[in-house]
């Protein structure tokens, strides 16, 4: 095939314009991709709760640069008048604190939703933490911290709870005796009571549940359902399934369902194993 002059000026023209349209485009996907992954960002709103000025405006200074939509509090109190006011996606709460306590306002923010709260304590607050994690908290962070550490451990919440919350297209049921766990709804039922779990709840049980008679330690259980490392996962756990027998057993200090293998781990209790 031959081009005539103008027709080879035509084929340059042709073609300029579909190498500048291919950069138009791919320049817009690149700018939209990273508008989405900003906007994202901006929609989790998180709380900060510290009477500590110093502290609290050095968490803002971290967290501002993930572009999160920061909200703060001095006290437990203003905390929960913010969670009740609010669309608050995590909260990040000091223990010790005038008016109400770090403690008292993870009660009661639990009453009223399941988002996740990371509380800040001190090394010599070694009791406060486990106090805080049977309050219904759901990670603890310990000072001084690092902001690496800070925003990993948002981050890490944060996927956890929305992944929880949202809809999946699984609609598969895990089914063990009168424990019903629907994982496209995120809803368990036992007995056919419905009960309310925390995210970091939920997850330990469909852990337990996908292979029941299976013995999981606690650095098991933590690495797969918090995503970090299991550092001091002991008593964090200890907690958290003490929450969930109080929850799903008739009798929790004699569960049917949730069994301790001393000296190994936790493990769901095979309903064919399961004397009745």
């Amino acid at each position: 095939m031959f081009l005539y002059p103008e027709d080879t000026k035509n084929a340059s023209f042709n073609t300029k314009n579909a190498i500048n349209s291919g950069f138009i485009f791919s320049l817009w996907y690149i700018l939209y991709c990273r508008n989405r992954e900003e906007h994202m960002k901006t929609t989790h709103t998180i709380l900060i709760v510290d009477d500590d000025i110093d502290i609290l405006e050095a968490l803002k200074i971290y967290l501002s640069k993930d572009e999160y939509r920061l909200l703060t509090a001095l006290n437990g109190k203003d905390a929960v008048d913010i969670v009740k006011a609010e669309a608050v996606d995590l909260v990040l709460m000091d223990i010790m604190m005038p008016i109400m306590d770090g403690i008292k306002a993870t009660e009661e923010i639990r009453k009223l939703t399941n988002i996740p709260i990371i509380l800040l304590t001190a090394k010599s607050e070694d009791n406060d933490k486990v106090v805080g994690l049977d309050c219904g908290a759901d990670d603890y962070i310990t000072k001084p911290f690092n902001p690496s550490e800070v925003l990993a451990r948002i981050n890490s919440q944060l996927r956890r709870y929305h992944q929880l919350g949202g809809v999946s297209a699984d609609t598969n049921e895990l089914v063990i005796g009168g424990i019903v766990l629907d994982d496209s709804t995120k809803k368990v039922t036992v007995d056919d009571n419905e009960v309310a779990l925390t995210p970091m709840e939920f997850g330990i049980l469909k852990m337990l549940m996908k292979q029941p008679g299976k013995v999981f330690t606690s650095s098991e259980i933590y690495k797969n359902v918090w995503n970090d490392e299991p550092i001091g996962s002991e008593s964090v756990i200890a907690v958290h399934i003490r929450h969930l027998r109080e929850k799903i057993e008739i009798d929790p200090s004699e569960p049917r369902y949730i069994k301790v293998v001393w000296g190994q781990g936790y493990k769901m209790e095979d309903s064919h194993e399961r004397v009745q």
